[in-house]
């Protein structure tokens, strides 16, 4: 692997160490100091999301007209200024929850430009294989980070409270910023466009949805992540008020469980090029989502055993099947695309949140949280069927086709 992803990838690092942390840091924070309630934590989840509705299909259009460096750059330092002010006012003792919710909200929009520019620049560092085995380091290390992140998250809100371990977050986007920057590789800029946005955010939706691979993995995708953050915008309020777990023990729970995305990554790779990349997809998929099953059947003592099964099988295949669409996604798709493909798939997959998130609540307030667990996980058990819709269910390999990289 190259320099410039050496550095791509230690930006990756830090910050999903820090989101990592914070992703359990803030919900603790509604929970145990601000006395939110299950209904509020879920807002939290939902304003991280929504800007994938309300600015995804433009920030894919914004993305392809710009240099996709220098946008993952500003994104950082923005997102460093929008953490550091929880630290700051929960000092002065003025934190909300609706600061909370503001700045989840503007993080999140954020994050569609990062995330957008962050997987358009990719396949100007690698190509061919490399490309594969740089969104399988990536994944990987997310996993990975995720092990880190809750569990220092638990240690840093016994030692020092919540909103104190943020500032690791807040100096995540700072190393992110700076191995950015040190990236030595240059696009070209982009040609100017003479057609309206509006034209340029149509021609990527015209795209995923002429194509049946994409519109196939659009569609599960959404589903699945109705499901997943469903359960997830619960999470904290389940363990911590329902079955009666510490915050340091919440956050080893999530670390240990995490493990599973660690062995995803390892095994996408492996698993494809013995069974197939289409097989792979549809194994990890259609095979891991109903050990959510398990989740709403945690208690205490052995009845851990339950949530640690079914997060490590759920971490197994979404990590893994993640590697493998991410990479058929930039392979398939023509570069001048990318972007806009990306985020007119990732509007409607991460755009599903929301409203995973907010139906969790909902269901939550009405039936009690272990119940809201049950329907959540229930949907999320038969997601994985969508893929038997389209072309993917009769392939041995997802379909290919030569991306040039430039900028080398």
């Amino acid at each position: 692997m190259t320099r410039d992803f050496r550095l791509l990838w230690g930006a990756e690092a830090s910050s999903k160490l820090g989101t990592s942390i914070t992703q359990l840091a803030i919900p603790l924070i509604a929970v145990s100091t601000l006395q939110a309630t299950a209904f509020q934590t879920t807002l939290l989840y939902a304003a991280t999301w929504l800007p994938w509705l309300l600015a995804g299909l433009p920030a894919g259009a914004w993305v392809d007209r710009m240099r996709r460096r220098p946008v993952m750059i500003v994104c950082d330092l923005v997102a460093l200024g929008l953490f550091l002010s929880i630290p700051v006012a929960a000092w002065l003792d003025v934190l909300t929850i609706g600061q909370l919710l503001a700045v989840s909200l503007a993080a999140g929009t954020v994050a569609v430009f990062f995330d957008t520019a962050n997987q358009a620049f990719l396949p100007v560092l690698l190509t061919g294989d490399d490309l594969a085995r740089g969104n399988a380091r990536l994944q990987g290390t997310e996993s990975t980070m995720q092990v880190a992140g809750p569990g220092l998250a638990g240690l840093l809100v016994q030692l020092v409270g919540a909103a104190a371990a943020v500032l690791v977050d807040v100096a995540s986007y700072a190393v992110s910023a700076l191995f950015v920057w040190r990236i030595r590789a240059r696009e070209p800029r982009p040609e100017p466009k003479r057609t309206r946005l509006r034209r340029d955010v149509a021609e990527g939706i015209r795209f995923v949805a002429a194509d049946p691979y994409l519109r196939v993995l659009t569609a599960f995708g959404a589903m699945c992540n109705l499901g997943l953050i469903g359960y997830q915008s619960l999470f904290v309020v389940f363990l911590v008020r329902d079955v009666g777990i510490g915050a340091g023990t919440v956050g080893l729970l999530i670390a240990v469980t995490s493990l599973g995305g660690i062995a995803g990554a390892a095994l996408a790779g492996p698993v494809s090029r013995r069974i197939g990349t289409a097989r792979a997809v549809l194994l990890f998929n259609i095979g891991a989502m109903p050990f959510g099953l398990l989740l709403p059947l945690t208690g205490t003592g052995w009845r851990l055993a339950f949530l640690i099964v079914a997060l490590l099988a759920i971490g197994v295949g979404v990590v893994a099947g993640n590697v493998l669409k991410a990479s058929f996604r930039q392979q398939w798709t023509p570069p001048e695309l990318l972007g806009r493909v990306l985020v007119s798939m990732q509007v409607l997959n991460l755009g599903a949140m929301p409203l995973g998130a907010l139906g969790a609540g909902a269901l939550a307030s009405a039936v009690g949280v272990r119940d809201a667990m049950w329907w959540s996980t229930g949907f999320l058990a038969v997601t994985g069927l969508f893929l038997l819709i389209g072309p993917i269910k009769s392939r041995r390999d997802l379909p290919s086709r030569v991306v040039v990289g430039v900028g080398v």
